[in-house]
């Protein structure tokens, strides 16, 4: 039988590439690597300037997919960084860098216990798969959606899925996820007629009529929540008018904002309501709005019970089912089947000197070990 992944060198090796979106660094390679040592069949599957993989084992079902990605955001300012951030330094029983968090070494821990998984289990019979993008922090849009097609069209659909993202806010087993909110964002627009600040009978101000407009949408209750899920909340989050003079009237002014909606509402039903609250105003707007995530909700069953005990029998805590938090892939996958966010903690994410404690990498291997066992074995 192949060697047991060990999660800590993967981890680093992974790290090293500085898979800044779209860069794959050969990020993928060294994942492809270690999988195919261990008797995947693995698949390149670049869209665009994208690269993807998808690797499986076995040809039968049950099948369990892990979905991840392996590119990151960039590091900011260098100089801010403890160590360098593509360095992936152990340092004090913690591995820094970019990537390390959200979430290379998450994918790293899956494929640790994958090895020990086969290692252990001759009478193996079913399928374990990994779906890997490079395209999740950015528009997201060469990566997952396109490998589910590419999955569809090639009989390879999994029965499960588990999403390695951090989802534990401070301590491992705070919290899996069962579904995400959606998001909607729209631009508003007031039109007007420039002119001198001293001749404003000449003019026409747009700006008190996009006050009047923001002030509306800042009062507006959405809803109460629902039983998984928080509030939807919109929030205001830029206003321009292109006038960096104190004399002039601009000619228009533009504001955007964004809702984090629940399940009580699609991007069709959130824009209609918010229309009617604009247009209630009685003022004359322009609006355009984009959504790239539909909440999303999964239903509680074997597949959520089963990670759960296995993230309490390693952790002795009972984790949260949670919603909350930004967009993830999820969103995608959850068309196609159960889906479940578990992985590391997300406390430094996108942040100065992200980093991972290797205790809580050897112990989240021991959870995905588990939901394994659990998964194959009963």
């Amino acid at each position: 039988m192949s060697q047991i992944i060990d999660p800590i060198a993967l981890t680093q090796k992974l790290v090293r590439c500085p898979s800044i979106t779209p860069d794959d660094a050969g990020a993928q390679t060294v994942l492809r690597d270690n999988l195919h040592a261990l008797g995947f069949a693995c698949h390149n599957l670049p869209f665009g300037n994208i690269q993807n993989l998808f690797a499986r084992i076995g040809t039968r079902g049950p099948h369990i997919c892990f979905c991840g990605h392996t590119d990151v955001v960039p590091p900011g300012d260098l100089t801010l960084w403890r160590f360098a951030p593509f360095s992936a330094i152990l340092s004090e029983g913690r591995i820094y860098g970019r990537g390390t968090a959200d979430m290379k070494a998450n994918i790293a821990c899956f494929a640790g216990a994958v090895s020990q998984f086969l290692e252990q289990s001759s009478d193996f019979r079913g399928s374990i798969s990994f779906l890997i993008t490079g395209d999740e922090e950015a528009e997201a849009i060469d990566g997952t959606v396109k490998v589910l097609q590419w999955m569809k069209e090639n009989e390879h659909l999994a029965d499960v899925w588990l999403v390695g993202e951090p989802s534990n806010p401070q301590s491992l087993g705070d919290e899996i996820k069962i579904g995400r909110r959606g998001s909607l964002t729209g631009l508003l627009t007031v039109q007007g007629i420039q002119g001198h600040v001293a001749y404003p009978d000449r003019a026409d101000n747009p700006l008190p009529r996009l006050i009047r407009l923001l002030s509306a949408l800042d009062q507006l209750t959405l809803d109460q929540g629902s039983p998984h899920f928080q509030a939807s909340n919109l929030e205001i989050v830029s206003i321009d008018v292109g006038n960096p003079a104190d004399n002039v009237i601009p000619a228009r002014g533009a504001a955007r904002f964004n809702v984090r909606f629940n399940d009580q509402w699609t991007a069709h039903t959130l824009e209609d309501r918010i229309r009617s609250c604009l247009n209630n105003t009685g003022v004359s707007y322009d609006l355009t709005t984009s959504s790239n995530a539909e909440s999303f909700l999964t239903k509680l069953g074997p597949f959520t019970d089963l990670v759960s005990s296995a993230v309490e029998s390693i952790t002795g805590r009972k984790p949260a089912l949670s919603t909350g938090g930004g967009t993830s892939d999820a969103r995608f996958i959850a068309r196609y089947g159960p889906v479940v966010e578990c992985g590391l903690i997300n406390s430094t994410i996108h942040k100065t000197d992200e980093h991972v404690a290797v205790d809580d990498l050897y112990q989240l291997t021991r959870i995905y070990l588990r939901i394994l066992q659990s998964y194959f074995h009963g």
